[in-house]
């Protein structure tokens, strides 16, 4: 599951994919999805208003990798809460924002796929 929900597959079949670029990390153009699934139907927008709580989730992984960044940026400077560590987190953040919001998305549909079936 963990595979397909990186490489930007299909819930249900894993064959389809969620956008339609298939490239989900560093791509900047607007993030426009599949209605539904092209191989299976799956449909990827229930609701109007569905991905409001993505936002939830991408919040969740900005904080996780600000920390990280923070974490990894401090070993290089002298004092542990060097002023210059905030712009590079700033600008981690900003690099990672348009994966973020992908990802985010990706992982509310797969939060509540059925999985009864």
């Amino acid at each position: 599951m963990i595979k397909n929900i990186l490489t930007n597959k299909c819930p249900n079949c894993g064959k389809g994919k969620i956008f339609k670029n298939s490239n989900i990390y560093f791509n900047f153009r607007k993030a426009e999805m599949n209605e539904s699934c092209p191989k299976c139907g799956f449909k990827n927008r229930k609701e109007p208003g569905f991905f409001y709580g993505a936002m939830y989730v991408s919040y969740g992984l900005t904080v996780g990798q600000g920390i990280l960044t923070y974490l990894i940026a401090s070993t290089f400077f002298e004092e542990k809460f060097d002023l210059r560590i905030i712009g590079i987190i700033a600008g981690v953040l900003l690099l990672l924002s348009s994966f973020n919001m992908r990802l985010s998305r990706i992982l509310w549909i797969y939060l509540f796929k059925n999985y009864s079936r």
